[in-house]
């Protein structure tokens, strides 16, 4: 029996129904992620199947006796105590109600979560109360877990976390994000809701995204072939009527038809259109730190950077939660002194910052105002233009234009922030966390509008797929202070991590390997002569490491350019891979010489 049961269900809310008579069933065992548009009826969906709203019409089955859990996306107001006691909920008097079971199933979460179990919940970050509250909702041993943007304020290793333990948790999944690494990584079947419909998608979602821009052009000229049908019949009633009295009738029936039809017919939403100012180039020197650090209350943040950020580079800045990677960002643009080392910034620079706590925006003001400070125009490029024509660019429509901005959902908030960005002309984009909320053509959009920006970007964001898609290279918080600067995105830190461990644990195994023949007095007291052969290798391998360095040099210059990231996807793995062999190579012949030596 399916754990929920939608049939001919329809809300809605005043306007065109968010749900129009659909259909769906969750099964046990499925993990299923819905997808749509910002304001589409995802989060409304997820309050139907759990219980907290009722449609208008139709009805809800659910499998009796079954639990569902929700995580939201914003944090309950007011939720106060330890962790202990959030995890716990209502059923936390384990003796008043014998329910040992429940004790034991908190001590096993609050364990395998690694969470600090007496810490007061309000002085937590925003990744670890989400942590928490997750552990709340599984304590009830839900058959169905509903998930509203989970990876929202999360760091990178919490992200991994969740992924891996709801791989391996079991129950069913139903979830909303915007993070396309997660989606892929957990999804079993896509749901999407578009224009109050529900389609399933029975693939992995890159291809969705190729099966449903086919449906999308097969549309559009099914579309075009209705409208000029008729228009064709509107001419042809307003001619007269000349045809037989019963052909006539059939063919006005069959016009009134149309008619009604292209009335209740909803078109799909536009695509946000977005374009950012660009002003007067920068120097070709951005940003120079030499040995810059910073500390807090004696806890070093920053240590020993040194990084030289240039005209045009996409960076991407990485690390936990708490880090200090908001603390660099205003190290780097001069908000803050260092407390050692040199901070120098270029010359020319003009600086726009997208705030990940939308502290930009006055929550009583209407959006349009917010946008062009209560003016009707703005300039873009030299252009003057209406702003609520402009907000349309960013799908606001003019009655959504004319709202305060409190009423607003968290991605329109994060497409009126941009809106109001980019009307100000700029050669260093500052953007912290921009990707939460958005939906994936908008964020598609904006990776675009990333990558061809002629300035220089400093981006800050736990999205592996923006990550990959924007930057040129990252700098990742490492502990302690330290901070390393990786070349390319999200995957080839990874890798270069990945060979650097191998590395690492080869050179241990080595080490290990040695001092246990040295104690079983294995290793010769004297040194052994070369063969002629190990001679002649000996004498090659200062070439050979010469010609691997210049190699090396040059790509490495290669992939520092970000016009070389517009070339062909093939052309940059294959440079990014062939780095990585080098610098194996590299390490395999300096060990060999110092063997041979």
């Amino acid at each position: 029996m399916a754990l929920v049961s939608l049939l001919d269900v329809s809300l809605s809310f005043g306007g065109a129904p968010l749900l129009n008579r659909v259909n769906l069933q969750i099964d046990r065992g499925e993990r299923v992620c819905l997808v749509g548009r910002n304001g589409a009826g995802k989060s409304t969906l997820m309050k139907v199947i759990s219980g907290e709203l009722n449609p208008d019409v139709g009805q809800v089955f659910r499998q009796p006796g079954a639990i569902f859990s929700t995580l939201r996306q914003e944090v309950p107001v007011g939720l106060a105590g330890t962790v202990r006691t959030v995890v716990e909920g209502e059923g936390g008097a384990y003796e008043e109600h014998n329910d040992w079971e429940r004790h034991d199933r908190v001590e096993r979460l609050l364990e395998s979560m690694g969470l600090p179990t007496d810490q007061e919940f309000a002085s937590l970050s925003a990744g670890q109360k989400r942590r928490v509250l997750l552990a709340r909702g599984l304590v009830e041993e839900p058959q169905l877990l509903l998930l509203d943007e989970p990876t929202n304020h999360l760091d990178l290793a919490s992200i991994q976390w969740l992924e891996e333990f709801l791989l391996e948790w079991g129950g069913a999944l139903l979830f909303v994000t915007h993070d396309r690494a997660f989606l892929r990584k957990l999804s079993t079947r896509i749901i999407e809701v578009d224009r109050g419909q529900l389609i399933g998608w029975a693939c992995d979602y890159d291809t969705f995204l190729v099966r449903k821009q086919a449906v999308l052009e097969a549309e559009e000229v099914e579309r075009a072939q209705f409208d000029k049908k008729l228009a064709q019949e509107e001419e042809w009633i307003r001619r007269g009527v000349k045809a037989q009295r019963s052909r006539a009738n059939n063919r006005i029936h069959a016009l009134e038809k149309m008619r009604a039809e292209r009335i209740a017919r909803r078109d799909r939403t536009g695509t946000a259109k977005m374009t950012a100012q660009e002003a007067d180039r920068s120097g070709f020197k951005v940003i120079e730190c030499k040995g810059a650090g910073f500390s807090y209350d004696g806890r070093p943040i920053i240590r020993d950077l040194d990084v030289r950020i240039e005209r045009g580079d996409k960076i991407g800045i990485v690390g936990p939660n708490g880090a200090g990677k908001t603390t660099l960002l205003r190290l780097l643009l001069g908000q803050l002194a260092p407390q050692a080392g040199i901070v120098e910034q270029g010359t020319r620079l003009e600086v726009v910052y997208f705030d990940q706590l939308r502290a930009q925006l006055d929550e009583t003001m209407r959006v349009q105002d917010a946008v062009a400070d209560g003016n009707a125009t703005v300039t873009i490029n030299g252009r003057t233009r209406h702003v609520i024509s402009y907000l349309e660019d960013f799908l606001f429509e003019p009655t959504r234009a004319r709202t305060p901005i409190r009423a607003l959902s968290g991605g329109e908030r994060n497409r009126l922030l941009l809106a109001r960005l980019f009307t100000k002309p700029c050669n260093v984009l500052v953007l912290d966390e921009p990707t939460n909320d958005l939906d994936a053509e908008t964020l598609e959009l904006l990776e675009d509008l990333l990558v061809e920006f002629g300035g220089t970007v400093l981006l800050v964001s736990h999205d592996r797929a923006f990550l990959n898609e924007v930057c040129t290279s990252l700098l990742v918080f490492e502990g302690e202070g330290k901070i390393t600067e990786y070349l390319g995105g999200y995957d080839d830190w990874q890798k270069e991590k990945a060979a650097r461990a191998a590395a690492v644990a080869a050179a241990e195994e080595r080490a290990k390997r040695a001092a246990k023949e040295a104690a079983a007095g294995t290793v010769e007291k004297k040194t052994r002569k070369l063969s002629n052969k190990e001679r002649a290798e000996l004498e090659s391998l200062p070439k050979k490491i010469e010609v691997l360095e210049t190699e090396q040099t040059n790509l490495t210059a290669k992939l520092a350019d970000p016009l070389f990231f517009k070339k062909p996807a093939t052309e940059v793995t294959q440079a990014t891979v062939r780095l990585h062999e080098i610098e194996a190579l590299l390490a395999a012949a300096y060990a060999r010489w110092s063997e041979l030596e």
